[in-house]
């Protein structure tokens, strides 16, 4: 997963294909909701600006830009409450993208190729965990196994090996199970609490909780592909020419996080977070295709109940985060 992502120039991220789109006649391979509806950002904004007010910081971290979408809609409805924002990305083509996009903002918009010793601000990541590479966890009759990639007779295949590593909480039933364990984005979590000397961390992605994401019918894991808006289960195939993804385990990222001395601050669904944060008012002034790009961002068949955001801060952090005011689900960790 990593070779295929981020591999230089061959790797699916860091090769100039479109990538980001709301149709697949733009040689885009998905949409997120940034570039579904610059709602998005402008709901998202009213908990980023508060968790600036709440710590006393000026600077937005966003990981991951994508095409910059959102970027561009959080600057414009923050204005004078950022001082600078700064843009972690590893892809060169997509950065260039971004660069064109925010050039109105001149030198208020940097990018950076690595965090640095000591970080003050609110830092953002729209699914950017789920594209951290995974590590795949097999059982067959009773036993674990590390399933890896192997090259049979000149292609691409499963190879299973025993192991040690188990997923973090037992699964019941004999039957056979693949699953997978988040290391990298456990280690970014703890990488942001032990660099993050005033701040907060505001992380939306599809995934679930531990009870949930490894429940004993969810047997098949959730490793999938994205190419041409089509989504499929095969990463073997058209390696480096389409996006591999797995759910995020919340809890192991909350875990990680209270582990390097963040707070749990709230976990809720992208549609609780955006609803206590105006997006109803904002649809409700909108055209009629606003308000349906809005309602796709919070109805349970489409992003709403799929996706959930954490908010993470600095130790000791005494502010009631207007995002999750309702709906709050960390007890569901």
């Amino acid at each position: 997963m990593e070779l295929a992502l981020y591999t230089p120039q061959l790797g699916y991220y860091t090769s100039d294909s479109t990538k980001f789109g709301a149709l697949p006649s733009s040689g885009s391979d998905f949409v997120t909701a940034p570039e579904m509806t610059p709602l998005f950002g402008e709901a998202l904004a009213v908990q980023v600006g508060q968790a600036l007010d709440a710590t006393g910081t000026r600077e937005v971290w966003e990981f991951g830009a994508g095409s910059g979408a959102l970027a561009q809609q959080l600057l414009d409805a923050l204005g004078d409450r950022v001082t600078r924002y700064t843009i972690v990305d590893l892809s060169g083509s997509l950065r260039a993208r971004q660069q064109a996009r925010l050039a109105g903002w001149g030198d208020r918009v940097r990018w950076v190729g690595e965090l640095p010793e000591r970080i003050e601000g609110v830092v953002v990541g729209n699914e950017v965990l789920d594209a951290m590479p995974v590590q795949l966890l097999a059982r067959h009759a009773g036993a674990w196994n590390e399933r890896g990639v192997a090259l049979h007779e000149g292609r691409f295949a499963w190879a299973d090996v025993p192991t040690g590593l188990r997923p973090p909480m037992e699964i019941g039933g004999g039957h056979d199970y693949l699953t997978e364990i988040h290391p990298q984005a456990q280690a970014f979590v703890r990488t942001l609490g032990d660099r993050m000397a005033r701040g907060a961390a505001l992380l939306i992605d599809y995934g679930f909780g531990e009870r949930e994401y490894y429940h004993p019918q969810r047997h098949m894991g959730t490793v999938m592909c994205h190419q041409g808006h089509r989504s499929d289960s095969d990463p073997l195939a058209d390696v480096g020419r389409k996006d591999i993804t797995a759910h995020v385990d919340f809890t192991g990222i909350a875990v990680a996080a209270q582990e390097a001395g963040l707070d749990v601050l709230g976990y809720t669904t992208q549609a609780r977070l955006l609803i206590n944060c105006g997006l109803p008012e904002r649809m409700a002034r909108g055209t009629a295709a606003e308000r349906a790009a809005g309602a796709r961002l919070i109805h349970e068949h489409e992003m709403g109940e799929l996706f959930k955001a954490l908010l993470l801060g600095t130790a000791g952090a005494a502010w009631e985060p207007v995002g999750f005011a309702e709906g709050d689900r960390t007890h569901r960790l």
